[in-house]
């Protein structure tokens, strides 16, 4: 069983292999503007997954991936060379869907952006409905019958200073 960080880093080495290779050694007007986004490793290290993107329309896409097929030999040699572990491991060029990927999340975020600012708008004139305090309080009998009887009581005083009577002999 290999160790998992070996493979990482044999597919970090990989990617930076492939992508010198394929700057400096291949020749070929019609290889595209060529990125190498990732590169996986199975974890027996004998078979090696090589993401790329190409900036351009889909002929040069097209065309580049072309490229890659045919140079796959020469570019699996070069990665053998520079490596150095026992064999080398095949190559997959797949292209990455990375920008179309991002592309549509920019589509779904400028939508939500659209919909939060519709929210906002809403919001501004909006009223809340019910109370300003919506929980409801206990309701406190006692404190009710003591708080009539103080009004009583003033309602009483207030009479009687109005009768002209003494409100302390009471």
């Amino acid at each position: 069983m290999v160790d998992h960080p070996r493979a990482r880093k044999v597919a970090d080495r990989i990617k930076v292999i492939v992508a010198e290779y394929l700057e400096h050694r291949i020749k070929d007007e019609r290889l595209g503007f060529v990125t190498i986004t990732d590169a996986r490793v199975t974890g027996d290290l004998q078979h090696a997954s090589v993401f790329y993107t190409v900036f351009g329309s889909d002929e040069e896409r097209a065309a580049t991936a072309e490229i890659l097929e045919a140079n796959r030999g020469r570019i699996r040699s070069a990665v053998g060379k520079g490596i150095g572990i026992r064999l080398t491991p095949s190559l997959e060029f797949i292209a990455d869907a990375l920008p179309e990927g991002a592309a549509h999340l920019e589509d779904l975020l400028a939508q939500t952006r659209l919909r939060d600012e519709e929210l906002a708008r809403a919001a501004a004139n909006a009223k809340h409905a019910g109370d300003a305090d919506p929980y409801r309080k206990p309701v406190d009998h006692d404190a009710d019958d003591i708080a009539a009887d103080d009004d009583e009581a003033a309602t009483a005083v207030d009479g009687d200073a109005a009768r002209g009577q003494d409100v302390d002999a009471r």
